[in-house]
C-alpha cells in the first residue's frame, strides 16, 4: 500500500462517528489530503457499499471539494454580509490583482489557491481573509495586497510540487 492509499484508508476508516456516510468519508479524506483523489472515491464506495457513480454524484454536488492537490498556499476571502458591508470587495480586487488572477482558482505556478468564502466565522474582525488557515481581520485592501504579494514572492517551500 503506497503512502497516498494508506492516508486515504486511515482517513476513511478513522472516522469517530458510528454512522459513516459518503459525505462524511469524503470530508475526512479532504481534511487529511486537502483534496479528493480518484483513489479515495473508490475507497469510499467500497466502505459505504455505494457505487463509484454514487460517490462522484455526492462529491461533484458540493463546490468546495477539490479533485486536484491544493497549491502551496491557500487564501480565502470572506465575502459574507459583515465582510461585504465593511470592505470585502476592495480586498477581493486587491488580492486578485496581486495574484494576477481574474477569479478564484489556482495560480499557474501552483503557489496560490484563492477561494471566496461565504463566512469565515469572524464577523467582528471584518473584513477577514484566511491565509493557510490563519485568520487576518480588519484588513485594508493594501494590507491584503501586501500579504498576498509576500506569499508569492517568498521562496517556494513546496519542494517543487
Amino acid at each position: 500500500m503506497d503512502g497516498l492509499t494508506r492516508r486515504i484508508s486511515e482517513a476513511v476508516h478513522g472516522q469517530p462517528q458510528a454512522t459513516v456516510t459518503v459525505l462524511s468519508s469524503l470530508l475526512a479524506v479532504e481534511d487529511e489530503l486537502g483534496y479528493i483523489p480518484k483513489e479515495a472515491v473508490e475507497e469510499v464506495a467500497a466502505l459505504t457499499h455505494s457505487t463509484i457513480n454514487d460517490v462522484w454524484a455526492v462529491a461533484s454536488f458540493y463546490p468546495n471539494f477539490r479533485f486536484e492537490p491544493p497549491c502551496e498556499h491557500t487564501v480565502e476571502i470572506c465575502w459574507g454580509t459583515s465582510c461585504h458591508l465593511v470592505g470585502a470587495m476592495p480586498l477581493i480586487e486587491a488580492i486578485l490583482d496581486a495574484a494576477g488572477m481574474e477569479g478564484e482558482g489556482d495560480t499557474d505556478d501552483r503557489r496560490l489557491t484563492l477561494r471566496f468564502n461565504t463566512c469565515l466565522g469572524a464577523c467582528a474582525q471584518a473584513p477577514v481573509i484566511s491565509i493557510d488557515h490563519q485568520l487576518h481581520g480588519r484588513l485594508s485592501a493594501e494590507a491584503a495586497r501586501e500579504k498576498v504579494s509576500a506569499l508569492l514572492s517568498a521562496p517556494d517551500s513546496s519542494g517543487g510540487r
